[in-house]
């Protein structure tokens, strides 16, 4: 018998150092092209909020309707996730919400997003994203992270005035954390996933704006330029792990394996 809940492939990646990259490295383009889009398009912010919205949309839906993993729909959900949720999150300043306030609002909205979630399913591993549930219930994670780790790294660059750079290192070493309770102090594998997830978006965020802000406390390159050399990365880090598991997938299964 079939079900609405019939399980599928996985269809998340494996999580592995090049997973950690990609990841920071998306948010950091996140940041820095929806700085450009605004600065280039400012009469006409809801027009691209909207557009930015409908490719977003595009891409969750190739992403629900293949069957299995593939990096290059996954990785481009992710990023127009890290575009769209840093310009729904600066709209929020338009309309008068505070970053402290906005840090507290999306920190609930997550944690009420995990609770559904463990409720319905028992689990938050990504291990398990296996059926349309299961996938509905990360993606909607994996925005609302966005989301709150973009107001929370504008929240210390700016409201408390630690400047980008600095913030970058409070968030590498906040990253490292659940790291290192999960090697030495048995921290649960879920729980130091996406507590490391969420700070991925305010770490990238902040080395992204560092580099492009003409400010003190900035290299003044532009937001163009780095969204440029963001977008390469990761392009060259996806396909350095498509060819690695291509070269995995064809290679001869061990001697035991063959008998």
């Amino acid at each position: 018998m079939t079900t609405p809940r019939a399980v599928s492939a996985v269809k998340v990646p494996e999580i592995t150092a090049l997973f950690w990259i990609v990841k920071i490295l998306t948010t950091g383009f996140g940041e820095s092209f929806s700085d450009w889009l605004a600065h280039t398009f400012k009469s006409s912010s809801v027009v691209v909020l909207g557009a930015t919205g409908a490719v977003t949309l595009g891409c969750a839906i190739v992403q629900l309707r293949i069957s299995r993993y593939n990096a290059w729909a996954y990785w481009a959900l992710v990023t127009m996730i890290a575009v769209f949720g840093t310009m729904f999150a600066d709209s929020l300043r338009v309309l008068g919400f505070s970053l402290p306030v906005s840090t507290v609002l999306f920190a609930t909205v997550l944690a009420l997003v995990f609770v559904g979630w463990y409720m319905c399913e028992r689990t938050l591993s990504v291990h398990d994203i296996n059926t349309p549930r299961r996938e509905a219930f990360y993606w909607t994670v994996v925005s609302a992270t966005f989301i709150l780790g973009t107001v929370a790294g504008d929240l210390t660059a700016g409201v408390l005035g630690w400047g980008y750079f600095p913030s970058a290192r409070f968030f590498a070493v906040a990253i490292a954390i659940p790291a290192l309770a999960h090697r030495y102090l048995g921290l649960g594998s879920v729980t130091a996933f996406w507590s490391a997830y969420v700070v991925t978006r305010p770490l990238g965020a902040s080395l992204a704006d560092g580099m492009g802000s003409t400010h003190h406390d900035g290299l003044g390159w532009g937001t163009g330029p780095v969204s440029a050399l963001w977008i390469v990365m990761i392009a060259v880090v996806i396909a350095v792990g498509a060819l690695r598991g291509r070269q995995l997938a064809s290679a001869p299964a061990p001697a035991a394996e063959l008998v």
